[in-house]
């Protein structure tokens, strides 16, 4: 089967044939096969993609791409699967309605305010010390 069977965005089964430390290479028919590379095969970060695949698995891709020139595909497994919800946006969401993320926003705008009137004092204070030294340069 030619390269332009395989449209882009379409989702197709494959088999894995081949592990390498950047990807694993899927058979999409008898002639053809691409690469998933291994950010594309799972949603959070794969150290090792033999934790996750096996020669021989029954996989759904996402082909990415397709380059009619060199023959080769790029595909997706994580395409293919939902997003989990992340662990790390429920502790934010619950904490808003409590009000206790909207104190802390409070706090720290106090805080620029803070360091901003110092600031302006700072400055002012610089000023009239360099008025002061001007003042004696020219007498």
């Amino acid at each position: 089967m030619s390269v332009e069977q395989y449209e882009v965005g379409s989702i197709v089964e494959g088999k894995v044939t081949g592990i390498k430390p950047f990807g694993a290479f899927v058979a999409l028919d008898e002639n053809k096969q691409g690469l998933v590379h291994i950010s594309e095969v799972a949603h959070g970060y794969v150290k090792d993609i033999n934790d996750e695949l096996s020669v021989g698995d029954e996989v759904k891709v996402k082909i990415k791409s397709v380059d009619a020139d060199s023959g080769k595909i790029s595909l997706s497994i994580r395409d293919t699967q939902e997003a989990p919800e992340r662990e790390d946006k429920k502790p934010n969401n619950s904490g808003g309605p409590k009000g206790g993320s909207n104190k802390g926003g409070q706090q720290k705008n106090q805080g620029f305010n803070t360091l901003e009137d110092k600031l302006k004092d700072w400055l002012k204070q610089s000023n009239e010390i360099q008025a002061d030294l001007n003042k004696r340069i020219r007498k």
